[in-house]
Order: structure tokens, then sequence, then C-alpha cells
């Protein structure tokens, strides 16, 4: 199983409606079965008291593997790049994981 997370900075524009009713379930479609779910958390605040949080939101993705995710990507990249305007001006940054625990 890996993780597959995409950090959001915090930016001007961030809709996270958008994002966790359009795009996520856009994009787990894409991926197809070997897309076994996805989370999204919304960034409340930062480590320190009255700190902001660093990330306005951060979506992971759960999947069977690196190469279905490659797969889906070659496939489907260009539209779920392409929806990104959509919903932020944010420059996502992805993390690719191989889940341990949980």
């Amino acid at each position: 199983m890996i993780h597959v997370q995409i950090f959001y900075p915090q930016s001007s524009r961030f809709d996270l409606a958008y994002y966790c009713e359009k795009h996520m379930p856009m994009v787990q479609a894409r991926i197809g079965a070997a897309c076994t779910g996805f989370t999204v958390d919304a960034g409340l605040a930062g480590g320190a008291p009255g700190a902001p949080a660093p990330y306005a939101a951060i979506g992971t993705l759960h999947l069977t593997s690196v190469e279905a995710l490659q797969a889906a990507l070659a496939k489907h990249g260009a539209e779920i790049m392409g929806d990104v305007p959509n919903y932020t001006d944010a420059q996502p940054v992805l993390q690719i994981s191989e889940a341990k625990v949980g």
C-alpha cells in the first residue's frame, strides 16, 4: 500500500468544498480500483500557539502500488492537473510514501 500526499501551501485561494466533492472523487475515478480511498485534511493551525497552518489542505490517496499511480498519471495526468486551477492558485507538493502502520 502506498500513500500519495498532496500538500497545498497557504495561498490566496483554496476551495475546500470543490476539492473534497469534485476533484478528489474525479482523481479516484480516473485511477480506478487501484485507489482504495482518500482523505482530505484542512489546515487549522501551526505548531506554535497562534501560528497559522503551513498548508491549506493535505490530500492523501491510498493506492495499491506506485506502478498503478504511474499508469493512471500517464493516462489522466493532464486532466487531473488541468483541474487544479478550479480550486486553488497554490502549487501542490507531492510525496509518495510506503504505508507502514495503519
